[in-house]
């Protein structure tokens, strides 16, 4: 067997490879064979018998942990096969954190092993009491929008005059008298003053990162960022201002609400809080989100396209905005991107881990005639990309159809919108090639 998530060969054992114990433990178990090269041979390991001895203890001592040592033959060689179980407590290795991931060790390190440490133990990090903090350090006007939005909402039944205690109760957002993390991020006056990175910059960018021509810096409580980051985009970033309220309009020559809107709220609930400030980007052609966090464990960029389970980084802080009418709970935030763009006639939305975060960009309607046509393209060649982006991919049979051409003809066009950039090539269909727009371009 190849090594993967669960193997690892080694040819003979050296402490180092304690690391590898403790990354099994963290991760889902696993197995380490001593004695196997990277190829899965067996090489074989003259000093068994002692590390059948030394081993359970070593791993015991300076892990804490139990595996399983066992010994094993083929032919005249012997090597060792090392099972670890998957352990529900953080398992060190002298003070430093280890974890499988794929078929390559991880040390963790700041906040990931921050939220390492804390799924251990069965909390996750907005759970946890803000020892810092007071009621008084909560926004009252926060209070009232969020009963406002929660009101049209109905998805939870408050009494108009509830006490702020009451409510943050209500949400779970207290603890034994002391507020969470999570009242502060949703509701604290001035959550900075505790977690000095949860402000949002949006930038204007011209042609590359380095053209940076104005920039601003968003802060306060989730309830009041939602709300300032969007009336920010309206006045200063984008050409034709977009009505948030209205999220079934789709502005011409800009982006269609739904989109930016889910964006900005999937950054600000599903980020980490630890991490860094959530960035928003904006070039001619392209609007992006990056907040610090990746995906939740099981969630893949493939499920993005589907549905799927919803795992929030922070429950308690998703639940509220679920409640306030801000976000489902389904796992359809991707998904309604997605769709927004293919109603709009957009190019697929990049939704992706970078960066040790996650990354959401759509794409302006720049394919139209108008636009294809400051490319030098003939009319037929414009005319292949239309059709391209209305049903989703072209082949060269079909091009020949279309623009009345012969296959060779046909080919060098094609050539010519791959080599700029508009089309690309995902596979064949029979004898055909197929072709898509390019996300990239």
């Amino acid at each position: 067997m190849a090594e993967s998530q669960s193997i690892e060969y080694k040819k003979s054992w050296r402490d180092e490879y304690l690391k590898w114990i403790c990354g099994f433990a963290n991760a889902n178990g696993g197995k380490l064979f001593i004695g196997i090269d990277d190829n899965g041979n067996v090489a074989g390991i003259d000093n068994y018998r002692e590390l059948l001895e030394q081993l359970p203890n070593k791993f015991r001592d300076i892990l804490g942990v139990f595996a399983e040592v066992n010994l094993q033959s083929k032919g005249n060689k012997y090597f060792l096969e090392i099972i670890v179980p998957r352990y529900d407590v953080p398992i060190s290795m002298r003070g430093k954190y280890y974890v499988r991931t794929g078929s390559t060790l991880q040390e963790l390190k700041g906040p990931a092993l921050n939220e390492f440490i804390l799924k251990r133990t069965g909390k996750t990090w907005d759970d946890i009491p803000e020892q810092r903090a007071t009621i008084s350090d909560i926004d009252e006007t926060a209070i009232s929008q969020f009963l406002k939005d929660a009101s049209k909402a109905k998805r939870i039944i408050v009494e108009n005059d509830i006490s702020i205690h009451n409510l943050l109760e209500k949400l779970r957002l207290i603890e034994d008298g002391k507020l969470k993390r999570s009242a502060i991020v949703l509701f604290g006056k001035d959550p900075g003053k505790f977690y000095p990175n949860t402000a949002v910059k949006i930038g204007k960018f011209g042609e590359s990162d380095a053209d940076l021509k104005f920039h601003e810096v968003i802060e306060g409580n989730l309830i009041q960022m939602k709300k300032r980051i969007e009336e920010m985009l309206n006045a200063k970033f984008f050409i034709h201002p977009i009505n948030f309220e209205g999220m079934q309009r789709v502005e011409r020559d800009e982006y269609p609400v739904a989109a930016v809107r889910e964006m900005i709220l999937n950054a600000l609930v599903h980020r980490n809080y630890m991490g860094a400030q959530t960035q928003i980007r904006l070039y001619d052609n392209n609007f992006s989100v990056w907040n610090d966090g990746g995906l939740p464990d099981g969630i893949t960029e493939e499920d993005l396209k589907k549905i799927h389970r919803s795992k929030p980084r922070s429950p308690l802080i998703a639940d509220a905005c679920f409640k306030g009418g801000y976000i489902d709970s389904w796992g359809r935030g991707t998904i309604k991107i997605i769709e927004s763009c293919q109603e709009a006639g957009l190019l697929e939305p990049i939704l992706k881990e970078e960066q040790g975060g996650f990354l959401s960009k759509i794409f302006k309607d720049w394919l139209t005639k108008d636009g294809l046509k400051k490319l030098e393209l003939t009319e037929r060649q414009i005319e292949a990309v239309l059709y391209t982006k209305k049903y989703g991919d072209i082949t060269n049979s079909k091009y020949q159809e279309i623009a009345n051409v012969s296959k060779a003809t046909a080919s060098r066009d094609i050539k010519v919108l791959e080599e700029k950039g508009l089309l690309k090539n995902i596979g064949t269909k029979g004898s055909s090639a197929i072709y898509k727009i390019n996300v990239g371009s």
